[in-house]
């Protein structure tokens, strides 16, 4: 029987983030869905280090949470269109716009899943642009 909950009662289930990826996405199947999270989630999850990543593991369905802490962290940071780049050659027939899509489609759901401050302090370890793929403005510090 495939894993529907977490460890604990304030970790999402697997099914609740397969829903609202799949109802963002506008994807037409729950397995469409799921293999856009695991793909996002799996190029997300080497640029994503310390505690940050740690705590995006524990805030996710356990399943998902595999994903992400399975990944070796990447040698070099990638630029927004150089992780959306990256993700369209891990999905068969994806071009620049449909990775995006997909990409959005997954990182747009986080902060209402996993909280906020946890987007807040991923998005500080990420270079600029990636803000946008979470569905929020880039915002740019003040000197």
């Amino acid at each position: 029987m495939p894993q529907q909950s977490g460890d604990g009662p304030d970790r999402p289930r697997w099914t609740d983030l397969v829903e609202a990826v799949r109802e963002a996405g506008q994807y037409p199947t729950t397995a469409e869905a799921e293999r856009v999270i695991r793909v996002v989630l799996s190029a997300l999850g080497g640029h994503v280090i310390g505690d940050e990543r740690v705590d995006l593991a524990r805030a996710l369905p356990q399943e998902a949470a595999r994903v992400v802490a399975s990944q070796i962290p990447a040698t070099r940071p990638l630029t927004a269109a150089e992780f959306v780049d990256a993700t369209a050659t891990r999905i068969e027939g994806a071009t620049q716009a449909t990775a995006r899509w997909d990409v959005s489609s997954v990182l747009g759901v986080l902060p209402k899943l996993v909280g906020d401050d946890l987007i807040d302090r991923i998005l500080t370890q990420l270079p600029s642009g990636y803000a946008l793929l979470f569905g929020r403005a880039e915002l740019i510090p003040t000197a």
